[in-house]
């Protein structure tokens, strides 16, 4: 059996007064995913942050590896990837510049090969550096997921609503970019709206 990765023991949270959820279990580990679904306003988006260290919970414990978050902020920030539902991108800057400075802020800086490659792998191919306030929405969107390819080595991610404002090719690059993440070990927390192309997660949550 797989030793669990990520852990969350009677989890609540509280926004606004208002308890979103409370009492929520759940276990991942490794090559395993878990898909959140639920109307706007659920919890969907706080969940996915309370999971990633971005929101305490208000009753609960999160752990990664066997100890609680809250006890190891920097080994958690460089294990686990967070892709919040905007693509959180600088307008004046460009892709190029945007992916190596997120890299950065992330603990695991990228060349600008390697940033390149990424953005060329991602369908941005000729786009490198053109400011980002000029693409449109999918191609922002691709150059937010962009930085999947550099944190190969991260074993969590959480994405919410990956495949948003994405035409069928980027589905299906996504897809395959997930698909070989859970092959590596990795595990995944994911929103979605859609039917994922994935093999069936290890649990969907519906809040």
């Amino acid at each position: 059996m797989n030793t669990p990765g990520l852990v969350l023991e009677s989890v609540a949270c509280t926004r606004g007064g208002r308890t979103l959820f409370e009492g929520l279990d759940l276990t991942l580990s490794a090559g395993q995913w878990l898909q959140v679904r639920g109307a706007n306003g659920a919890g969907k988006t706080s969940l996915l942050r309370l999971v990633s260290g971005l929101l305490p919970p208000s009753a609960g414990e999160v752990r990664w590896r066997g100890e609680p978050v809250a006890g190891q902020r920097d080994r958690w920030c460089r294990e686990r990837l967070y892709l919040g539902h905007e693509a959180a991108l600088k307008d004046d800057l460009d892709p190029l510049e945007n992916l190596q400075s997120a890299s950065l802020l992330a603990g695991w800086p990228a060349s600008r090969a390697e940033a390149r490659a990424a953005l060329t792998d991602a369908g941005l191919r000729g786009c490198e550096r053109t400011p980002v306030r000029r693409l449109s929405q999918g191609q922002r969107r691709r150059c937010g997921l962009a930085r999947l390819l550099l944190s190969r080595s991260t074993p969590l991610w959480v994405l919410d609503e990956p495949f948003n404002a994405l035409d069928a090719d980027a589905c299906r690059w996504l897809s395959e970019r997930l698909g070989e993440h859970l092959q590596r070990g990795g595990l995944l927390v994911l929103t979605s709206h859609q039917s994922v192309p994935l093999p069936p997660p290890a649990r969907e949550l519906q809040l």
